[in-house]
């Protein structure tokens, strides 16, 4: 190349340019699935803090709630504990091989129909739909210069979208908080504390930016289950596929010319023209693929017109789109090693999950020996040491409950500060932790230290737990 000429080298872009589309509205039977299972999941969302649920007297009557300030998570009867955290990682294990399963088995039918970016970016295109109107009335408007009826129903869009937002981030915090006390303090603008409102605006902000603006950029470049869905998935896992075979060679078609040498696609691009990800599903699948079935009613509606048997789209298998079979052949491929071990798993975590929950006992001990000093020997001889136990007592009730000491005789116990409270009566307030500190006495013994037991009853019901520790005479040399 010489060097009196000029080369221009093209500037380096990292991200393509987002292509704005525009979805059309379709009717079927995927669509009505759809809208009634996305309204089933906004009731959910909306309505579940508003549920009681009578725990007696000394307790929320909020079904599901999350109190962080006294650390309690409470789901209808059961109440969940800082220390009991470990229930929770069990509700994401059984998550998560839910999902792992469910993929394997029915593709991405969570992204579809049941993910909230999915669910609110629905209903942001709704109501885009009743401002602007359809696809290409959209398309149109977009294209028109700035007029005032351009400007009331973007105005009107958008106002939409903020409300939706907004009631997003206030149902949010409902979870938090007694419902219908919070409610009436968002209303009124009164009594919110500066978390409560810096979390209804920033679900607003982002609920509205999400679904109004990012939309299947979200699926296709943040959503990490698109990234690693292809682990779960085979040759045997229900997708939502073009029948190539029947389908090609695609081309217009006149009503009344014959089908000889064609396709039973017409190339009509209604299956692109209503896809939400902006997807030619007639290239096979893709990654940004969110199984809602909303191009299969699109294509059944033109083959119902075209007068043609109806699945050209459709949920099948690949093994079944390359094979062909019945709808028992169908069932044996969804049925196989790889699903009946998610199964397994799945059940598994199910039955250690319903043993935890169902032999959860309504008190705890935990005790803490004193650091410094590890013992005192007194003037008469005898060997002391400290310990802090603390009770958890997990019921609705005040509990009154007895300590007794295991595996070293003739040890006198006494309660510092505890004034007429002994050890045959801890009084531990409901629904709440007791801190006491303890001295145990005991005469010197040539054998080395001891490993005692703490054991706490409640007399009423006989709960019993147990906590052991240790009794030092002596350090080592």
């Amino acid at each position: 190349m010489s060097a009196d000429k000029d080369v221009t080298i093209p500037p380096v872009t990292f991200f393509a340019k987002r292509r704005k589309f525009y979805p059309r509205a379709v009717s079927g039977v995927y669509r009505h699935r759809k809208t009634l299972l996305q309204t089933l999941c906004l009731a959910i969302y909306y309505l579940t803090p508003f549920l009681r649920w009578d725990r007696g007297p000394n307790a929320p009557d909020q079904a599901i709630l999350i109190d962080m300030v006294h650390r309690r998570l409470y789901w209808f009867d059961i109440e969940i504990w800082p220390q009991e955290v470990y229930y929770l990682t069990g509700i994401l294990i059984l998550a998560a091989v839910t999902l792992f399963a469910v993929t394997s088995l029915l593709g991405r039918v969570w992204c579809g129909y049941f993910c909230f970016q999915t669910v609110w970016t629905d209903l942001f295109i709704w109501v885009e739909k009743v401002m602007q109107g359809d696809s290409a009335v959209r398309q149109k408007l977009d294209a028109s210069p700035w007029s005032l009826n351009k400007i009331w129903r973007k105005a009107g869009t958008h106002l939409g979208w903020l409300s939706i937002a907004f009631f997003t981030g206030g149902a949010y915090i409902l979870y938090f908080n007694d419902a219908p006390t919070l409610m009436h303090n968002l209303f009124s603008g009164q009594g919110l504390t500066t978390t409560q409102l810096a979390f209804v605006f920033g679900l607003t902000g982002s609920t509205y930016l999400m679904a109004g603006f990012a939309r299947e950029q979200v699926c296709t470049y943040m959503c990490p289950y698109a990234r690693f869905q292809s682990a779960m998935f085979d040759e045997d896992t229900l997708i939502i596929g073009y029948d190539t075979m029947r389908g090609e060679p695609r081309g217009k078609h006149k009503k009344g010319d014959s089908w000889d040498n064609k396709g039973h696609c017409i190339d009509c691009t209604q299956c692109v023209q209503v896809c939400p990800m902006g997807i030619d599903i007639r290239d096979g699948l893709q990654i940004q693929c969110i199984a809602c079935g909303l191009c299969i009613d699109a294509c059944d509606s033109v083959m119902e017109k075209m007068d043609l048997p109806k699945g050209l789209i459709r949920y099948d298998t690949e093994r079944r789109m390359k094979e062909g079979g019945d709808q028992q052949e169908l069932i044996r491929h969804l049925i196989r090693p790889r699903t009946m071990w998610y199964g397994l798993i799945l059940a598994l975590a199910l039955s250690v999950m319903f043993y935890g929950i169902v032999s959860r006992t309504t008190l705890d001990l935990n005790v803490f020996h004193d650091r410094n000093p590890l013992f005192v020997r007194l003037s008469s001889g005898e060997i002391r040491n400290g310990y802090e136990i603390k009770i958890l007592n997990k019921t609705l009730d005040e509990v009154h409950y007895q300590l007794a000491i295991e595996e070293l005789p003739n040890a006198q116990i006494t309660v510092e500060g505890a004034g007429k409270q002994d050890i045959h009566d801890l009084i531990v307030p409901p629904d709440s932790v007791g801190h006491f500190r303890l001295y145990v006495t005991a005469p010197e013994h040539d054998h080395e230290n001891n490993l005692i037991n703490f054991v706490i009853t409640d007399p009423k019901t006989a709960t019993v737990a147990k906590r052991q520790s240790i009794f030092i005479t002596r350090t080592e040399d």
